[in-house]
């Protein structure tokens, strides 16, 4: 994990430019780079550096004595750089994992690059000798990448928003920041000005379409038909391996443990394979919660199952509710369920950074959105239509949960790991027939669930637990954490604000006290820039004027069952 940023065609001081770069520094504590390009007053790199992988060699851009001409910043990991050199023959120059980026461009052109990357990734690529600059983002968005161009050819380019925003132009860039979208990649010429105009701009992956880079994985090929034993054995196999494949750090790896069935999973595979590979440092792992919450109690008992060094963080009213603005600046949207959920994750995090020395943290994101966790899905009309949402869910996730967990673990200086969200993994699971992926027997997730049910990976309460959403499970079952905040919030917004708010906001006008009071504060650091969040999330299917889980009828806490 660290932070990118770029510019091409600059009309201002890079000086003063550079400035910007530094609204990103929390991404890459370890390091800073600024570096101008040859023959290209006007155009610049710079660069945060978090060191995970090669100490020595790891600063960008990356530039190799092969290749002068190329210049790479990305953030990310591949994780089949190795099996990508073996299978071309590459020979590197450094233990650095994106190095490969560099050989397979040169060898097959930006297409086939993007397309046989197994791992997260956001990239700038400068090809000095064809005049080209080239840009892609990861299928699922797990890293983020946003980028500004003027009318006139000016390029910005960054990890996240804040770093644009702020840029001198002799044009406006008022509306124009925008998110670089998952899954494509972007070809800019580079004119002799050092300006840039775009020339196309592809998908290359789809979360359906088995990757290309299956040919050189490290798990042959699978048994091929559904029926029920066959596929629990693919999903087991497939899970594991792309855990197996997320091992790959120089610094120390622990995990986000809320006690529902996503991140135990990640846990105690993840635990099972350390010690397997013999890492010699025990697995810590980290909840949050008020005192005696749900997700904490969970969590607890997972933690004693796997024999994780555990780590309890206690969550209390004021400091959460301080945290919101610090929050909203970090995240850069307005959306009621991320920023709820982000609270939780942005103080945990701050603890791991401040008390422990995990740096690469493995979490649970995407599962609720590829096996269908989400309480609403009990009220799909079809098995088709919930794997049409399932689909939906998948490709906005750059908006909700994804951007949630890279941006509250990045503002303290962590890598995240999201195992669930393996392009193998997810392209499998999603080609399964939908009526096994629905909710069975009143229980979301139930496949998923099935097919670890004979592992003797978590207690049997633990694997077949109901979903309760991250910002829910962290309060206590008395009051959920989205009262609590709502009624501090009802203090600070009035009335008369409220019922005048779609005139002040009128794109995704507020609706409640809440979303006006996150609105505002976004408004404050990001004042126009509304359109970052094309809606809200929301559940479908049901008459919800409310994200939180606990609002749904099909929601039943322990304490009443």
């Amino acid at each position: 994990m660290c932070g990118i940023w770029a510019l091409f065609g600059s009309d201002e001081c890079l000086s003063v430019q550079c400035l910007s770069a530094m609204k990103i520094a929390h991404r890459g504590p370890d390091a800073f780079r600024f570096e101008n390009v040859n023959g290209f007053t006007n155009c610049c790199f710079g660069f945060h550096r978090l060191a995970v992988v090669d100490q020595l060699y790891g600063m960008q851009p990356i530039r190799v004595k092969k290749f002068p001409y190329l210049w790479l910043c990305y953030n990310g990991e591949i994780y089949n750089f190795k099996q990508l050199q073996k299978q071309f023959g590459f020979e590197y120059q450094t233990l650095v994992d994106g190095e490969v980026i560099l050989h397979l461009y040169n060898r097959g052109g930006i297409e086939q690059t993007a397309s046989m990357l197994d791992g997260v990734f956001a990239f700038i690529l400068l090809d000095t000798a064809n005049r080209k600059v080239f840009l892609a983002r990861d299928t699922y968005g797990v890293r983020p990448l946003f980028k500004v161009l003027t009318d006139d050819g000016f390029l910005g380019v960054c990890s996240e928003a804040k770093g644009l925003i702020n840029l001198k132009h002799s044009t406006s860039l008022c509306s124009k920041v925008e998110p670089f979208l998952p899954g494509h990649y972007e070809v800019l010429d580079l004119k002799p000005s050092g300006k840039v105009a775009s020339v196309e701009l592809v998908k290359f992956h789809s979360c359906k379409d088995e990757p290309l880079h299956v040919t050189c994985d490290t798990v042959e090929a699978l048994p091929s038909g559904f029926d029920l034993e066959t596929v629990k054995s693919n999903i087991c196999v497939l899970f594991e391996n792309a855990v197996r494949k997320r091992l790959m750090a120089h610094r120390r790896i622990g995990c986000l443990l809320s006690g529902g069935l996503d991140s135990s999973l990640v846990a105690a595979v993840l635990l099972k394979l350390m010690k397997e590979i013999n890492i010699n440092y025990p697995l810590q792992t980290f909840a949050i919660g008020m005192e005696n919450s749900p997700d904490l109690l969970a969590a607890r008992k997972v933690a004693a199952h796997i024999g994780s060094e555990h780590h309890e963080v206690i969550l209390n009213t004021e400091e959460g509710i301080q945290a919101i603005e610090d929050v909203i600046f970090s995240l850069e949207t307005y959306d009621i369920t991320t920023i709820r959920a982000s609270i939780g994750m942005y103080l945990v995090s701050k603890y791991i950074r401040k008390k422990t020395d995990s740096v690469v943290i493995f979490s649970g994101e995407g599962s609720d959105e590829l096996t269908q966790g989400y309480i609403y899905f009990h009220k799909a009309p079809s098995p088709e239509e919930a794997a049409e949402e399932s689909e939906r869910l998948l490709k906005e996730l750059y908006l909700f949960d994804v951007l949630r967990a890279d941006r509250t673990t990045a503002a303290h200086g962590l890598e995240l790991r999201v195992p669930f969200l393996d392009h193998r993994f997810t392209s499998y699971y999603l080609s399964l027939p939908a009526e096994l992926r629905i909710p069975k027997n009143g229980i979301e997730k139930y496949l998923l669930r099935l097919a670890f049910e004979d592992s003797n990976l978590l207690p049997k309460e633990i694997l077949w637990r109901p979903k309760e959403a991250f910002s829910d499970g962290i309060a206590s079952v008395k009051k959920s954490w989205f009262s609590i905040l709502q009624d501090y919030i009802d203090q600070q917004v009035d009335d008369l604000l409220l019922e005048k708010a779609a005139e002040k906001y009128p794109f995704n006008p507020p609706k409640t006290k809440e979303s006006y009071y996150y609105r505002q504060i976004f408004e404050k650091h990001y004042s126009g820039r509304s359109s970052w969040l094309p809606h809200y999330w929301m559940p479908r299917w049901v008459k919800a004027t409310d994200p939180s889980a606990r609002t749904l009828k099909h929601y039943k806490s322990a304490a009443q069952e």
